[in-house]
């Protein structure tokens, strides 16, 4: 998931900006989109299943209208929760106003803040955290003197892992959960305007210059009068910035706390190679988010780095779309081999992780029909072997093929030759030296960086097996 908005005190054309940051940010989600704009307190928006240009033709930015602010999210899903009622940004009239939320997470605490707002009275449409979110700000906003101080209050009650948008009719605020789990920066354009995104990929695409990522627990209100910062839920927790981001989720062309997400992953190439090193004739890398990783391996190892497999554009990320048919049936037509670089050669096979392991039985015969000789796997990743509550498409143990099998036993259900794994002391070397104070690994060491609830953990795998059957 991902959240973007921008804010001005002129009019313009924000719905297209917004569009091309939402666009920007498709890889971190492809069930659905939504913008939201904001004409002098007039909130006109869209929202649909879908990819951000096929959901808003030229039509519809039109009929969004100019407006001061605009807020986006871009979403995926799982196999039932990806209907177009799930999608955000939401929506929301109360008594003190209106508004617009947009999120990237997860609550570990959901359920447990459901069920105590349904016994008050209250009644959701969707299964979205974002709407329970809202909810809980909305309560606050009876009595609390602001918008802002509503989010600094509701926060209290919010337990996981979040980046977090919210549009009043004269402000946009963007706020963070305390351990950072997600990011969340923003920067500024030539005309004024602020823009926030969850990457700062994004910011480049519309022409903003990035100033900073928002803290831990910090509250960043956009105003006329400027830019407020509230930190009453900053340095209360250890930072627990969600490493995968640097491994698989962000783009490569993204800095998140202050490094390089492509550096970090030609780091774990290079970690890699140190630590599960074979003699080949050539290293490739799995499109996309493991091409950076085969150029580190290659670069430390010394063996040559070649063009191995093509991706069709066309085809977004099968490890985000919900269902197992879904992402084998679209592998099929994803990827294909350059048997001028495989053919006759030992190649090793750079990927970002291995989660189900579905995808590499299929990668693996097309490398085989192609010509190898020999195909060592490596994962830029260590071996996954508990669930993500933070908002990561990381299902039940039943799911992980790490769970199940050694490396030994997975590289013959594979086809491959031999399958190794990132060292789990190295992953938390990926990022800039200093600049980040810790990390969540707890997908593969277990170390959560909040209380699990019993009933949530009972529910979220619950539905995980549900989405399976």
């Amino acid at each position: 998931m991902a959240v973007f908005g921008i804010f001005g005190v002129k009019t313009e054309n924000v719905a297209s900006s917004t569009y091309y940051g939402l666009y920007a940010l498709q890889h971190r989600g492809q069930a659905s989109c939504g913008i939201v704009v904001n004409d002098d307190g007039v909130f006109h928006a869209y929202k649909d299943s879908g990819l951000v240009n096929e959901v808003f033709t030229h039509r519809l930015l039109k009929e969004l209208g100019l407006g001061q602010m605009a807020l986006g999210n871009v979403r995926y899903g799982t196999s039932k929760s990806k209907e177009r009622v799930n999608a955000e940004p939401i929506l929301i009239n109360h008594v003190k106003g209106k508004m617009a939320i947009s999120h990237d997470g997860a609550l570990v605490n959901y359920a447990e803040l459901r069920r105590e707002f349904e016994m008050q009275g209250c009644i959701f449409h969707t299964t979205n955290e974002a709407e329970v979110i809202a909810c809980a700000i909305t309560r606050e906003r009876i009595t609390a003197p602001s918008i802002e101080e509503a989010i600094n209050r509701a926060m209290d009650k919010l337990k996981g892992g979040y980046s977090l948008m919210v549009m009043s009719p004269q402000k946009l605020i963007a706020a963070r959960d305390e351990n950072g789990l997600h990011p969340l920066c923003y920067g500024v354009r030539d005309d004024g305007e602020y823009v926030i995104s969850s990457e700062s990929c994004a910011l480049n695409t519309v022409g903003a210059k990035f100033v900073r990522e928002i803290d831990p627990g910090e509250i960043v209100v956009f105003t006329k009068e400027g830019i407020k910062s509230i930190r009453d839920h900053c340095d209360k927790k250890p930072e627990r910035l969600c490493v995968f981001e640097y491994l698989y989720t962000a783009r490569p062309d993204s800095d998140i706390d202050g490094c390089s997400v492509h550096l970090a992953r030609k780091r774990a190439g290079k970690f890699l190679a140190k630590a599960h090193p074979v003699e080949a004739d050539v290293v490739i890398g799995a499109p996309d988010s493991g091409i950076d990783a085969a150029i580190g391996y290659a670069e430390e190892s010394g063996i040559p780095y070649g063009l191995g497999l093509i991706k069709n554009k066309y085809i977004g990320r099968t490890f985000i779309d919900p269902g197992q048919n879904v992402r084998e049936d679209k592998v099929k037509i994803k990827l294909n081999p350059v048997p001028e670089t495989i053919k006759d050669k030992r190649v090793i096979l750079v990927d970002d992780s291995i989660v189900r392991g579905t995808t590499c039985v299929r990668v693996v015969k097309l490398l085989r029909d192609a010509g190898a000789k020999e195909i060592h796997i490596r994962s830029s990743a260590p071996e996954f072997l508990n669930p993500c509550y933070y908002g990561t498409d990381i299902g039940s143990k039943d799911e992980l093929i790490a769970c199940k099998y050694s490396a030994e036993e997975m590289a013959k259900i594979f086809g491959a030759d031999s399958v190794g794994f990132l060292p789990l002391e190295d992953v938390f070397k990926l990022g800039a030296p200093g600049n980040c104070k810790g990390y969540c690994a707890a997908c593969f060491n277990g170390e959560y960086p909040t209380d699990i609830p019993v009933e949530q953990k009972n529910k979220y795998e619950q539905k995980i097996s549900d989405n399976k059957n």
